[in-house]
């Protein structure tokens, strides 16, 4: 009998790519810099709409590069990903009993896509675009 247990090498920074499910994960995860950066940006307009109107034309006009919109639109497609992700994935998360049966999956991550269009519908009326 080996006294050294057998030890599987495993590469640190390819793991992933060996199967689809580790690279939609990994995929996930790298969504969640983009929203990152995105809030450290909402968080400078809001500071620079505090120092006052010209500080603030001056950050929107920053945004109205094409690098920046480029970003945003990155960012957008990014965050639209990690929420298809994270909504197909609450079934497994919150698995809802009625009786003695479950409900179907597709009933509850339908469930958060609805309420998810109806606030969105919602902040956009508050907002006044709708």
């Amino acid at each position: 009998m080996s006294r050294r247990p057998y030890l599987r090498e495993v590469s640190r920074t390819a793991w992933f790519f060996k199967r689809p499910r580790y690279l939609r994960y990994m995929a996930r995860e790298v969504t969640c810099i983009f929203i990152g950066i995105y809030t450290v940006i909402l968080l400078v307009g809001v500071y620079r709409l505090s120092q006052g109107r010209a500080e603030y034309e001056a950050f929107l006009m920053a945004l109205q590069r094409p690098a920046s919109v480029v970003f945003h639109v990155a960012a957008l497609a990014f965050a639209l990903y990690n929420s298809f992700t994270w909504f197909n994935v609450a079934p497994k998360a919150l698995p809802i009993q009625v009786g003695e049966e479950f409900l179907p999956d597709s009933v509850v991550a339908g469930g958060h896509y609805v309420v998810w269009v109806a606030l969105s519908l919602f902040i956009l009326f508050w907002a006044g675009v709708l």
